[in-house]
């Protein structure tokens, strides 16, 4: 694995009356950049970038966020609605003592990271966001566009109590599996990585936590009628063979940037950070060392 030459310390922050858990690695002295995954990750989906930052002189954090893998994996769709995940990230930004830090966010944790960005933009001096649109965007497609709509079944399906958990789960959660392997290219997910995977799946609750975020956000929407422009400098990254969420969002999204700047890498699918790992860390790190 990439990260056998990091030393990866681990580590539990109390935030927001939870506790997290969290993979530091770097000099504790080099400048925080925190990384949030998303559906269905933990922090080692973050395998290929922590070495490319550490190595650039960068301190590490990358949580398993709110009830995934380690953390806590409080009950209730209400625990899981958008403006209590981006509290956990704002909350754990503080815990560092560091004024600002910079930011890398991918699928669900690019949700949160659109929504911190906008409800604590002094917190972030930058931020990279991948293959997740701004979530207006996302939730005025999924209501008006039908390309969307199908690509989102899955979403519908997920709001359904105990039989999705029950699918996802089932033959040792080859659904999630399979799902990871076919919607990216060949070689993104090793079979060591998905055992890796189906540890984390298997702690108590956390089926039902993760399937919880895409409940929330159907159940619970939170208000994104704001049309104010994010003004933390953002470099959207995108895999343009996203098998699951229309490109043309992307386009939508960054217009909602003050300081935007859209990169699409058409080799790549929604899990671009696996499969090139190389252009994705040298765009990331670009964008930081930013005069």
């Amino acid at each position: 694995m990439p990260t056998q030459s990091v030393e990866i310390e681990h580590h539990t922050v109390h935030v927001n009356g939870i506790d997290l858990h969290v993979a530091q690695a770097g000099p504790e002295d080099g400048p925080l950049v925190i990384l949030l995954h998303g559906f269905p990750e933990f922090w080692h989906g973050w395998v290929h970038q922590i070495p490319a930052l550490t190595d650039a002189g960068y301190r590490v954090w990358a949580p398993d966020q709110r009830g995934y893998n380690l953390s806590d994996k409080p009950e209730g769709v209400d625990s899981y609605q958008l403006d209590i995940l981006a509290d956990d990230i704002a909350a754990l930004i503080q815990s560092s003592g560091r004024e600002q830090v910079d930011m890398v966010a991918h699928d669900w944790g690019a949700i949160v990271q659109w929504r911190l960005s906008e409800r604590y933009p002094q917190l972030i001096r930058r931020q990279v966001i991948m293959n997740v649109p701004h979530p207006a965007v996302m939730m005025d497609f999924l209501k008006s566009n039908p390309k969307q709509i199908a690509k989102s079944a899955y979403v519908f399906f997920f709001q359904t109590p105990i039989v999705p958990e029950k699918a996802i789960a089932a033959s040792n959660w080859k659904r999630l599996a399979d799902m990871l392997q076919e919607s990216s290219n060949e070689g993104a997910f090793t079979d060591e990585e998905l055992e890796l995977y189906r540890e984390a799946w298997s702690q108590p609750g956390a089926d039902t936590a993760m399937l919880n975020w895409y409940r929330a956000l159907m159940q619970k929407k939170p208000d994104l009628s704001s049309e104010e422009l994010i003004t933390v400098p953002t470099r959207m990254i995108w895999g343009s063979k996203d098998h699951a969420l229309s490109r043309e969002m992307s386009d939508l999204s960054i217009r909602r940037c003050a300081d935007g700047e859209l990169i699409h890498l058409d080799h790549c699918t929604h899990w671009l950070h696996h499969e090139d790992p190389q252009r994705v860390n040298m765009l990331i790190l670009q964008h930081f060392q930013y005069d």
